[in-house]
């Protein structure tokens, strides 16, 4: 909602909000939209008679303010929808869409096409670091690359988000089954992926990863030109792993069935090799060539909280990252071994999304840290929302992981994986955090324990 704020702002509207009470990093990012915000949801704060209301999705019925809406008769919408009349219509879309890889991809995206002159606009979901906010808007007829999330779009709109974001060109990263509160199975979402395809005109691309089957598979049924892309030789875009050097990995790119260029990343792991890839075929599409390309990724310097870096201290090194899906874990941890090799892991993770915290994913996540040499499971965030017979079971997944050789604990004490942590960990230990919320405060805990050397 800040990102839709700072939009509106660009585009000349006067905005004002409210929330509840906000905290760091949220209130540092509204401070500097330099809008009021109320600090608690009222129907006076409506007295200033808005010309529309957008109304997020974490609101819904029950609400005073969405109440005051509905009573007065006030024009609202979805900020999807939003998005859709006041700046997708008169630009050129890119939705980056999946069960994976969204973020970076996005950010990827937006980076290649800024770097290459096309003054794109972009709405990422996350805070890249090369770029002031996580949304700009862009000229009218320029790129504008939105991540295209499929989590419903309003309480009164369930469709998935991006139905709205009316793609030109459309890439899907992955599709696997996430957000188990909103979808009842496999079938409804990638239902709610074609019906997505059903938008983007003839003219049109859809960019598709041909290692993940479920998202190949939307070709048949496109409405528009379709490209693949991955490690899959078959692939009209095929990526060929290289070396680690100087802390960048290489890799080559084949198309038509020629090498396209040769690259560095300072990214890591085969799952970030397809969202650079993805990427690289976006920027081809505006044609950028693989020098341009190549330039600009050696100046990509990541996303928040995906394989980032937020602390060193005595020779530990620890890694912050937002998966929270067993695909993305495991993927997460194979990269982390391929950045930092023979290096001891420690993973902790905190089961926290609608997905992790039940015991859908219950067999998936105990092998999806393989590779960890030392795993702690956290508190189940907000467990009393779950029946008790839908909760992850802890002490399962315990003896899973400990059966492919790690060691493995559970606990409710945050603090007390910290302090253990401070006893146990040595120089040149990789701890590696999975949490897409705050885990209990265990990044300050780790920050006052270790008294951290370097940060960012």
């Amino acid at each position: 909602m800040v990102a839709v704020a700072r939009l509106a702002i660009e585009a000349g509207w006067e905005v004002r909000g409210s929330d509840n009470p906000l905290y760091p990093p949220t209130s540092d990012l509204v401070a500097d939209l330099g809008v009021t915000v109320a600090e608690t949801y009222a129907p006076e704060n409506f007295d200033w008679n808005p010309d529309v209301v957008i109304i997020g999705n974490a609101l819904s019925r029950g609400n005073a303010e969405v109440e005051a809406v509905l009573d007065r008769g006030l024009p609202y919408m979805s900020f999807p929808e939003w998005l859709k009349y006041a700046v997708l219509s008169a630009r050129n879309p890119i939705v980056i869409a999946g069960t994976h890889g969204k973020t970076t991809t996005t950010a990827l995206t937006a980076h290649l096409l800024d770097h290459a002159g096309k003054s794109p606009g972009y709405f990422i979901g996350g805070q890249t670091k090369n770029f002031e906010s996580s949304a700009r808007l862009g000229a009218e007829g320029a790129p504008f690359v939105v991540e295209g999330d499929e989590y419903d779009t309003a309480f009164f709109d369930k469709r998935a988000k991006f139905f709205h974001y009316l793609p030109k060109i459309a890439v899907v990263t992955s599709l696997e089954f996430d957000h188990a509160d909103i979808y009842q199975d496999m079938e409804a979402i990638e239902s709610s992926f074609r019906l997505m395809l059903r938008q983007i005109p003839s003219s049109g691309h859809l960019v598709l990863c041909a290692d993940a089957p479920l998202a190949a598979a939307l070709a048949e049924h496109a409405y528009s030109r379709t490209s693949t892309y991955g490690f899959d030789p078959g692939a009209d875009w095929c990526v060929e792993e290289g070396p680690i050097e100087d802390d960048l990995q290489a890799f080559t790119v084949h198309h038509a069935g020629a090498v396209w260029g040769t690259f560095q990343s300072p990214l890591f792991g085969r799952h970030n090799l397809q969202n650079v890839l993805a990427a690289i075929v976006v920027a081809a599409d505006h044609e950028i060539g693989p020098a341009a390309i190549a330039s600009a990724l050696l100046e990509f310097e990541g996303v928040r909280r995906r394989m980032e870096i937020f602390l060193k201290a005595e020779g530990i090194i620890f890694v912050d990252d937002f998966a929270h899906h067993p695909t993305a874990i495991r993927e997460t941890i194979a990269a982390v071994n391929t950045r930092w090799p023979n290096e001891r892991l420690t993973v902790l993770f905190e089961p926290r999304s609608n997905t992790t915290a039940t015991n859908r994913f219950q067999d998936d996540l105990g092998q999806a840290f393989d590779g960890a040499n030392e795993v702690w499971i956290g508190p189940i965030y907000r467990a009393d929302r779950y029946a008790p017979d839908t909760l992850l079971n802890r002490e399962q997944l315990v003896q899973d992981i400990q059966r492919s050789g790690a060691t493995a604990h559970f606990t409710d004490n945050v603090e007390a994986i910290a302090r253990h942590l401070r006893e146990d960990t040595a120089p040149h230990d990789i701890v590696l955090i999975f949490s897409n919320g705050a885990f209990g405060g265990i990044y300050a805990h780790l920050r006052a324990l270790f008294g951290g050397q370097t940060d960012g």
